[in-house]
């Protein structure tokens, strides 16, 4: 037997280019376990609209115990039109919902790093971008998205009416204030809170306990409020004021989404889900890229694995502890691409462009070189 110490990884592909994209990532887990001298156990499970059509259901009880087994679970993407009809149980999306609430994963962390070499593949300028890196701090398991009552019913006049529930607690909005303040430490000690407290209640009370919780354990950290609205224009216009953004379920997930475009293409940008640390190591947690599974290029060879990748980095640092690990992955990222490295988002017009499994390719080879 190997004497490597042994890490549990369950791997959940999904939907539409995540087997792709995944399949580039796991060669990248082979790289980690043998540089770092670990042996992986991987346990794949089907998620999404996949298990939907496999077993009626999009998560299975039995993968979520597996992934409270499992020290850290890499995902992949759900949905698609095929299942855009279902009920709102059986959309392929509720796994992931499923997954963050059974794990108690509240925060997501989104990373927004513009990489030298992707510089012109944005649309905004290059010197409102160049050398960004900012993080949103999304809380994802309360707001619109968990709130109760929820429902669609028909009115007494006929008409349909849907109807969700914003709502937060004062224990919910102190986690995840915690893990950005946490997180603001260690980077520019900066943290701004994004609500829209001018007109929602909910938003009023995100406010006032943030700004207590900081008055109380966190005073060394810089702390500004912003609305959500203006943080979108914000964004925009001079995003390097941001270092790290901490808001609600349903603003995080429209602004780092914005965000992401800084960047040049949704196809660079990982994504983390913790719940409270254990010694520093979040696990079990969530490791995925935000670019959603793309059913319009599945199955073409052509999609990006670059934030399926970049997730497996994420995860090294994060749940595994594998720092050096980490960093490497990344390096090897951006020296693929100083070196012309191009999937076809990342692509202008006349260059060459690289398959998904050359593009892998190219961070392995980069990898291979960085410890020759």
């Amino acid at each position: 037997m190997s004497g490597n110490k042994s890490l549990r990884l369950l791997v959940l592909p999904g939907d539409g280019i995540g087997p792709e994209v995944m399949q580039q990532a796991l060669h990248v887990v082979a790289w980690a376990g043998e540089h770092a001298a670990v042996d992986f156990e991987i346990r794949e499970g089907v998620v999404g609209g996949a298990a939907v059509d496999l077993y009626g259901t999009p998560i299975l009880d039995a993968t979520i115990d597996a992934a409270r087994q499992a020290d850290a679970v890499l995902f992949g993407s759900v949905g698609g039109p095929k299942w855009e009809k279902l009920d709102f149980s059986l959309r392929p999306e509720i796994a992931i919902l499923r997954l963050r609430k059974e794990l108690s994963l509240f925060a997501n962390l989104r990373p927004v790093t513009v990489f030298e070499p992707l510089i012109d593949s944005s649309t905004i300028k290059p010197e409102i971008i160049r050398n960004l890196d900012l993080v949103i701090v999304r809380e994802c398991m309360g707001g619109l998205y968990f709130g109760e009552p929820r429902g669609i019913e028909t009115m007494p006049d006929g008409q349909t009416r849907g109807f969700n529930t914003e709502t937060y607690a004062t224990s919910e909005i102190e986690r995840v204030a915690r893990v950005a303040f946490d997180l603001a430490r260690r980077r520019s000690r900066k943290v701004c809170s994004v609500e829209k407290a001018n007109v929602t209640e909910s938003g009023l009370v995100w406010r006032q306990v943030i700004t207590k919780l900081h008055e109380r354990e966190f005073s060394d950290v810089e702390l500004t409020h912003m609305y959500a609205d203006n943080c979108a224009m914000q964004l925009v216009r001079r995003p390097k004021q941001f270092d790290v953004i901490v808001t609600g379920n349903i603003f995080g997930d429209i602004l780092s989404d914005l965000a992401s475009m800084l960047t040049g293409s949704l196809g660079m940008l990982p994504s983390a889900t913790i719940g409270t640390s254990n010694d520093g190591r979040f696990s079990p947690a969530l490791y995925e890229p935000i670019h959603g599974s793309a059913p319009d290029i599945a199955g073409k060879g052509i999609a990006n694995p670059m934030a399926q990748i970049l997730s497996v980095a994420m995860m090294l640092r994060l749940s595994l502890n594998l720092e050096k690990e980490a960093e490497m992955v990344e390096q090897a990222c951006i020296s693929a691409l100083s070196k012309g490295a191009r999937t076809a988002d990342l692509a202008h017009d006349g260059e060459a462009t690289l398959t998904t499994t050359q593009m892998g390719d190219a961070v392995l080879a980069e990898l291979h070189r960085l410890i020759s």
